[in-house]
């Protein structure tokens, strides 16, 4: 069978085990109410005397996710949401409550001028982990496997017309270049959140906490804004021009060293590819019946990475 349709064979969560399993680690005061279930993972908020816990189902393609959330939390407690505990082999977590959404505050690009260090900072940390969350299953994404993944993506049944198909086959030769000039900038790589938006970075008084790593991967760590900077202009309006998005792209920069503007630029225009990629993968695991609303998302993600196909860059195969 082809290991793409073995994927999208997801089981459903045994609600009773999950129950159990959550009552042998706090002591719920009222129902275990379904938060959210999408095909990806199930959410299930779990009321305690004095505060909230989360309950989360990862789906194979996510399975990784329990691990590394309790890994990250281990080394990076003052900025990872606290993890009560995690089953490894159902996919379970459980985690303590972050506090509020930046999304029900507005998503103000303030906020993330101080999440962003925070979260570069903790990227380089774990550089030194790659091949360990590599050995337990988070996805790699490395920059050398890109050429790779971008000619795979040129054999599917994109959600895309004939002439958005043809620009991305004339750009394959050059975006091979721009993934060598990128690795020559010899950047780490480590893991790369890549759903770093406003309703995955919570606040409580005056911490920050980085939340869902399920659709993280092991990637060019400054591939991550790609997602931070399209919510910036879609729900906070900002054009492309705006300050905030240089000033942004500093305060992230800031723990990495000096000299790296020019990398960071090329990382957001190809990463804009990477970020396709992850997608895939994700839509390779979904059912067929999941697929046409799940598509939806995909198409808006491929146009924005065709946009950073530029007329100069385009070369004939």
């Amino acid at each position: 069978m082809d290991e793409r349709r073995k994927r999208t064979r997801i089981e459903p969560m045994d609600r009773a085990a999950a129950e159990d399993w959550i009552r042998a680690h706090v002591d719920p005061v009222g129902p275990i109410e379904t938060a959210h279930e999408r095909p990806w993972a199930t959410v299930l908020r779990v009321p305690l005397a004095d505060s909230i816990v989360w309950f989360k189902a990862c789906a194979p393609v996510q399975a990784f996710e329990p691990r590394l959330t309790a890994e990250l939390f281990a080394r990076w407690p003052d900025r990872v949401a606290e993890v009560l505990g995690r089953d490894d082999e159902r996919g379970w977590l459980l985690l303590a409550d972050a506090g509020t959404p930046m999304r029900a505050l507005g998503n103000p690009p303030e906020a993330w001028l101080l999440a962003l260090p925070l979260y570069a900072e903790l990227q380089r940390g774990e550089a030194a982990h790659v091949h360990e969350h590599l050995a337990h299953g988070v996805p790699d994404l490395r920059g050398a496997t890109w050429p790779a993944r971008y000619h795979d993506l040129l054999t599917r049944d994109l959600p895309l017309n004939t002439d958005e198909i043809r620009r991305l086959r004339e750009f394959a030769p050059r975006f091979t270049e721009l993934c060598g000039e990128l690795a020559a900038y010899q950047v780490p790589e480590t893991v790369q959140h890549d759903d770093l938006h406003m309703a995955n970075v919570y606040k409580r008084g005056e911490r920050l906490r980085l939340l869902d790593w399920g659709d993280s991967s092991i990637s060019h760590p400054f591939a991550s804004l790609v997602v931070t900077f399209r919510f910036l202009e879609e729900i906070n309006k900002l054009p492309p021009g705006d300050a905030w998005f240089s000033r942004l792209r500093d305060a992230y920069l800031e723990p990495w060293g000096s000299g790296l503007t020019q990398a960071f630029r090329l990382a957001a225009r190809i990463g804009a590819f990477a970020h396709t990629f992850a997608w895939m993968r994700q839509r390779d695991a979904l059912p067929e019946e999941a697929r046409p609303e799940f598509d939806t998302g995909l198409t808006i993600v491929l146009r924005r990475a065709i946009a950073q196909i530029r007329d100069q860059d385009v070369c004939p195969l």
